[in-house]
């Protein structure tokens, strides 16, 4: 599945994922297609990843990436597993390059004006805000789009239903990354129809955020 950055941000939720066990990667993406929020970020932290990935590529009715990507490596074995798109922590020219080579679209994080043009002199117009509770959250990226008005920003990190609004609010932000709707702990204990509950919640949430679907 060929995939374009605007796939992946229409939701205007990205939920980043922990699968410590591949054996929950079928359920987790059940859940997320029945709740409405059918895109997951499979983070590279732990060694069931690549396999995870594996299982949801397989899927016609959801986008699926790798995140936390730090390496080249991780990216060919990201993209080898099925992974439509690529986010990492930070910005390391090589990463965004090989992805770029491969065709698929890559979020870097890039939190400061200088990471911000790096990532425009390599033809970036989206970057990762992380982690954004850090580094100053929405009144920060507010602050930087002023100077870099042509740049959209994901947010992600401390991202919760508490601030979604502020985030959500601003132009520049065409999505946010998040893990309240998807606990890790949940999903090791295999309780799906709880993640399901958790993603509906978060899809009416955005609904009403944005005034979307009325």
């Amino acid at each position: 599945m060929s995939v374009a950055l605007d796939d992946i941000t229409k939701h205007r939720i990205v939920p980043v994922v922990v699968l410590n066990d591949a054996a929950n990667a079928s359920g987790l993406g059940d859940a997320l297609v029945a709740g409405g929020l059918p895109v997951a970020e499979v983070t590279f932290r732990t060694a069931a990843a690549a396999d995870s990935i594996k299982i949801l590529a397989k899927r016609d009715d959801l986008i699926v990436g790798a995140g936390t990507v730090r390496t080249v490596a991780q990216v060919d074995q990201a993209v080898d597993a099925g992974a439509t798109f690529i986010v990492s922590p930070g910005l390391r020219a090589d990463i965004v390059t090989r992805a770029q080579e491969l065709g698929v679209p890559v979020l870097p994080g890039a939190v400061t004006p200088s990471e911000i043009l790096l990532a425009e002199q390599l033809g970036l117009k989206t970057v990762k805000f992380f982690p954004a509770n850090v580094y100053g959250g929405a009144a920060a990226i507010k602050g930087l789009s002023a100077p870099f008005g042509d740049i959209s920003f994901v947010p992600t990190g401390g991202v919760s239903t508490s601030n979604l609004g502020e985030y959500l609010a601003l132009k520049c932000i065409p999505a946010v990354g998040g893990s309240w709707m998807v606990p890790a702990k949940v999903v090791d204990a295999g309780e799906f129809d709880k993640i399901e509950g958790l993603v509906r919640e978060a899809v009416a949430l955005v609904a009403e955020l944005t005034g979307e679907g009325k």
